[in-house]
């Protein structure tokens, strides 16, 4: 019998790529969401993860949850919208899979949880590249309410023992976004408040099964990004020219290397990324 695991927010720009790889490995993959999946062969289930009692319904039968549905960036709804919204919905979801007895979990964390994405004022990296060990210091409800998931993870995992992945996520990048790279690649100040970092769908879509598959790994935070930046300059000379107090720099950094480092993710999961944005742009 194939396994069932339940996305919420599979219609969204993580969603589809989460669940065209889940089903492409043979799993049963019900989507959770607002709006209803273009994928043949899932079913959606329109669902408000804000009323447990709906939250139950659809997680009924199913062996895994993957969490992403969320307001998905700061400031474009009201702040206590966005933290209402962001931290009801993740408790609603392992509640309800607590509840029912399912073990595997991963939740959509951010990057902007270490502060810089969203900033009120300007704020620079501690040290580079920026490990899960770096301090989480948002100033936005965005930020905090993605700490305070990992915390309910945390919870969750202490008193069930489920096991729960969060992946602090970099900028995700749908294959479609690649022709957008021209317009900033020659320009730091862009993408400077994320360290310059992305992730493609794809590859995060296959963190997300690797999560589900892999065992003994209780609540644990992980950082996800692709390997290079996404800017077509040196890693040590965007340093230079936007944060160039850092001097706490942890990494050779001879090329264009990431400033989100994700050996972590690597190390428990086995993950590689395998879509850089450099093989589907034609650098100028």
């Amino acid at each position: 019998m194939k396994k069932k695991v339940v996305v919420t927010g599979g219609s969204g720009r993580l969603g589809v790529w989460v669940v065209k790889e889940l089903l492409a490995s043979g799993y049963e993959v019900v989507n959770a969401d607002q709006r209803r999946s273009e994928e043949p062969g899932v079913r959606t289930v329109v669902t408000d993860l804000e009323n447990l009692g709906e939250v139950y319904g659809v997680l009924q039968g199913a062996d895994a949850l993957v969490h992403l549905a969320a307001i998905p960036q700061a400031y474009t709804h009201a702040n206590e919208r966005t933290f209402r919204n962001n931290v009801m919905t993740t408790y609603n979801v392992l509640e309800a899979a607590a509840g029912l007895g399912i073990r595997k979990a991963v939740i959509a964390s951010s990057e902007s949880s270490y502060g810089l994405v969203f900033p009120l004022k300007r704020l620079e990296p501690l040290y580079v590249p920026i490990d899960e060990a770096h301090p989480q210091l948002p100033e936005d409800s965005y930020g905090l309410s993605k700490i305070v998931n990992e915390q309910t993870a945390d919870m969750f995992h202490r008193r069930t023992g489920m096991q729960v992945v969060s992946f602090r996520l970099g900028n995700v990048i749908a294959p479609d976004m690649y022709a957008n790279f021209p317009g900033f690649i020659h320009q730091p100040a862009k993408r400077e408040v994320i360290l310059w970092s992305y992730i493609d769908a794809r590859d995060a879509g296959t963190a997300c099964r690797l999560a589900l598959e892999a065992e003994g790994l209780g609540s644990v935070a992980l950082n996800l990004a692709n390997d290079e930046t996404s800017m077509d300059i040196p890693t040590r000379d965007l340093l230079a020219a936007r944060y160039p107090d850092v001097a706490d720099i942890r990494a050779p950094l001879e090329g264009y290397e990431t400033l989100l480092d994700s050996s972590k993710a690597k190390r428990l999961l086995g993950w590689q990324p395998q879509h850089r944005w450099r093989d589907y742009v034609e650098v100028q």
